[in-house]
C-alpha cells in the first residue's frame, strides 16, 4: 500500500497515511479538528531504472533472461548486416 503526505491547510500540520489506492482521501485534521487536509503530491521513495528488471524475477527453465538474451540478438544481427552504400559523388 502506498503512504500518501497530507497537509493541513488550516494549522500547516503534516501527516503521513498508509492508505490503499481506492481509499477516499482524509480530509479531518488530526491537529485542529478541521476539514483543511489537502494530498500532497511527493515523488516516490523508489525509483525502478535499468532495463528489464522484471524478467528474470519469477521466471524458470529457458525463460529466464529475455532482456539479455534480445540485446545480444539484435547485435548479432547488426554485426551480420551488410554496410550501406554510398552514392558517389
Amino acid at each position: 500500500m502506498p503512504i500518501y503526505e497530507y497537509r493541513c491547510q488550516a494549522c500547516g500540520h503534516e501527516l503521513e497515511a498508509l492508505q490503499k489506492m481506492s481509499d477516499a482521501p482524509l480530509v479531518d485534521c488530526p491537529q485542529c479538528q478541521q476539514s483543511e487536509l489537502t494530498k500532497k503530491i511527493s515523488a516516490a521513495g523508489f525509483r525502478l531504472k535499468g532495463g528489464g528488471w522484471y524478467e528474470t524475477d519469477f521466471k524458470s527453465g529457458n525463460k529466464k533472461n529475455l532482456v539479455g538474451d534480445a540485446a545480444k540478438a539484435g547485435s548479432k544481427q547488426k554485426e551480420s548486416a551488410p554496410a550501406p552504400s554510398t552514392p558517389a559523388s
